[in-house]
């Protein structure tokens, strides 16, 4: 089951945020958290944060596959730009210049690839015919051993 997390209104502009998505989109969580460590762009941190922020909501909501953190890989992320904020700056001849101040909006989702859930599921059924199979020795093992008495 994926997750995902939200960062919303960053002032950052959206063209620069996506050269740092580009860098960890189809990576594994794990190496994209390498990657923005060192990254020397603006928005790396933002993004190592809400990267985090996406594992912390993947195990929320699945606290029973806990052995699977390690295989998280970031499904999709996206930037959308956010609110422009318009200001003026003074020109010569009185003229004025418009400046926008862009913000973003990203959007991260981080999923377990379906090889690894098929791997684990194939690995549950091994364990559960192996389980059940020693459960039904050691009962006809206890009725061989303990006969009724008459």
């Amino acid at each position: 089951m994926e997750a995902v997390a939200k960062l919303r209104n960053l002032s950052i502009s959206p063209r620069k945020m996506r050269l740092v998505t580009d860098l960890v989109r189809g990576q594994s969580v794990k190496k994209a958290l390498g990657l923005l460590k060192f990254e020397a762009k603006a928005g790396a941190p933002y993004l190592h944060k809400l990267i985090l922020s996406a594992v912390a909501n993947w195990r929320a909501h699945n606290p029973s596959d806990e052995a699977l953190v390690e295989s998280l890989h970031i499904k999709t992320v996206f930037v959308d730009g956010g609110k422009v904020l318009k200001r003026m700056l003074p020109a010569p001849q009185g003229r004025a210049y418009r400046i926008r101040k862009r913000s973003n909006h990203i959007t991260l989702i981080v999923d377990v690839p379906e090889s690894v859930r098929e791997a684990q599921d194939d690995v549950l059924k091994v364990a559960n015919t192996i389980a059940a199979e020693q459960l039904n020795k050691t009962e006809n093992t206890t009725e061989t051993e303990n006969p009724k008495e008459n």
